[in-house]
């Protein structure tokens, strides 16, 4: 994923709007302007969406590390890891989770730092029983929490895969000292109406984590892979 300053300034279409008054159809239009601007190239190119922010002081520890759940599916589901016993291992495993870790495996990871991190940057997001939650913690957690990747625990008898489906239709968001983020909302393939809406939610799911809401937004961007980024910037308030 490309960071904000290595996108060239020369290579933004702006676009100006009330952000207090932001919705789809802008979204929408940023979208549809950013595909325009792209060349069609061998492969599927994703969407993404950058936020910056404005009159947040990041020196006080600004931070942000949210799941998100997508109102349409991506193509690519996020991949989702499961570590759990008996039922709920089971149940995962017929929910078709993309990996269920019992026990045994964890022990295992423990002793291998190499096959620790291979499992960790394979996987999105990590589900846990709340029984296993001691294990995990003493077998992954100095390399599950500084990725921000912490398991969700998941009670006993909870269904399991309602938990699956809810996250293989999320993203993390994640901003740490930072005013500016981005994510991937799908790809060139899907409709760009709901596109759209994907924007449209991790805007207002960010907007609830800022000190002043909307008034912190700077701008928007969307932009393919390797397309050019089209800027949504906020008029100036008279």
């Amino acid at each position: 994923m490309l960071e904000l300053d290595t996108i060239a300034l020369n290579d933004f279409k702006e676009l100006k709007i009330d952000f207090a008054m932001v919705n789809e159809s802008d979204i929408l239009n940023l979208i549809q302007e950013s595909k325009k601007s792209q060349k069609d190239r061998k492969f599927k190119q994703a969407l993404e969406l950058y936020i910056v922010f404005k009159d947040i002081d990041v020196k006080k520890g600004f931070a942000l590390n949210e799941v998100i759940q997508l109102p349409k599916q991506m193509t690519k589901p996020a991949a989702v890891c499961v570590m759990a016993t008996g039922d709920m291992s089971l149940k995962a495993k017929e929910a078709k989770a993309d990996q269920v870790l019992d026990n045994a495996e964890l022990d295992n990871l423990a002793q291998n730092k190499r096959e620790s991190r291979k499992l960790i940057n394979k996987y999105d997001f990590f589900l846990a029983d709340t029984k296993l939650m001691p294990v995990v913690g003493k077998s992954l957690g100095q390399l599950l929490g500084p990725r921000g990747k912490m398991p969700t625990p998941v009670p006993f008898n909870a269904p399991i895969g309602s938990f699956l489906e809810r996250f293989k239709q999320s993203i993390r968001v994640r901003v740490k000292n930072s005013l500016s983020l981005s994510c991937k909302i799908g790809d060139e393939t899907m409709d760009e109406k709901d596109l759209a809406s994907n924007a449209l939610a991790v805007i207002n799911a960010i907007e609830k984590k800022l000190p002043n809401g909307d008034k912190n937004f700077k701008k928007f961007m969307i932009k393919t892979t390797m397309g050019k980024a089209i800027k949504l910037e906020q008029k100036v308030r008279k």
